[in-house]
């Protein structure tokens, strides 16, 4: 079964974790339907209790095998918990997509435009 995922922080391509997107079909960039908050730490939280700014990121179909991995690696449900959203592609197609929200954690700073920039070390 396939499954398309919105990535935002730490999956995107040339970030630390984008590793565990390596079988995934790239489908483009784009940004969330709707506007949520993100903050960010070490690494980012989006949340829905705040509609802040739409979240940019890119959106990849994923296999099974894969979505268990991202939900281990997230720790989903406990820490991060997955959900389906409306995203837009640049090219302005509306698609639903799983995406990692943290309604447990709030990082430091306020990412106001939505994109996540820190790149992380391995």
């Amino acid at each position: 079964m396939k499954h398309i995922v919105f990535v935002y922080g730490t999956l995107k391509k040339g970030f630390c974790n984008h590793y565990y997107l390596r079988k995934a079909r790239f489908l483009g960039s784009g940004r969330t339907k709707e506007k949520y908050k993100m903050t960010v730490s070490d690494i980012p939280f989006v949340s829905k209790k705040e509609k802040i700014s739409y979240i940019y990121g890119g959106i990849y179909e994923i296999d099974e095998e894969t979505l268990k991995n991202l939900d281990i690696l997230e720790e989903h449900p406990s820490f991060y918990k997955r959900e389906k959203i409306k995203v837009l592609l640049n090219n302005k197609k509306e698609i639903e997509a799983w995406i990692y929200f943290n309604e447990v954690l709030e990082g430091k700073i306020l990412i106001k435009d939505g994109i996540f920039r820190k790149k992380l070390k391995n």
